[in-house]
């Protein structure tokens, strides 16, 4: 089952009235290592940015260490404790703390707590949400096609 279509999104403005997501809202999906809370889509915002929450289980690795070619993460954490490689540096997010991984920056993130972490992750532009989409509907044979199309590489 798909997740969404782009052919179904356009972009939102005032003439469609109130947008709201509640916390149950958006298409929830599990990529194993780390959940996908679709909210905001590229072709919703005109191409500006995505906006995806990252549910992830106490003490686990999100991602290997990647970096994007295309877009930059800006990571808020809603609750729980959010670990950052960002280069050669390793932070450390609380709830209400910001991080920022820009293009081209090697990176990896994790829960770094004993209890659940959320984070909201913008993706400017948007469009990286889509390899999101597509990864769960494809075994993991597809990552490496899925990478090459959108500009991502894994291993530092």
């Amino acid at each position: 089952m798909p997740v969404t279509h782009a052919t179904e999104l356009k972009r939102f403005d005032h003439t469609q009235g109130p947008r709201k997501l509640g916390p149950a809202d958006g298409k929830l999906v599990d990529l194993s290592t780390i959940g996908v809370r679709f909210m905001a889509w590229t072709e919703e915002t005109g191409g500006g940015f995505s906006l995806v929450e990252h549910p992830m289980p106490p003490r686990h690795l999100a991602a290997p260490v990647h970096k994007h070619s295309r877009e930059d993460e800006y990571s808020f954490v809603l609750e729980g404790r959010m670990g950052a490689l960002l280069g050669d540096e390793t932070v450390f997010a609380e709830a209400g703390d910001f991080v920022f991984k820009p293009r081209d920056q090697w990176h990896t993130f994790w829960n770094a707590g004993d209890e659940p972490c959320r984070i909201l992750e913008i993706i400017a532009p948007g469009g990286f949400e889509k390899f999101f989409a597509e990864r769960v509907e494809h075994d993991l044979e597809s990552v490496p096609v899925l990478c090459e199309r959108f500009g991502v590489r894994f291993g530092a």
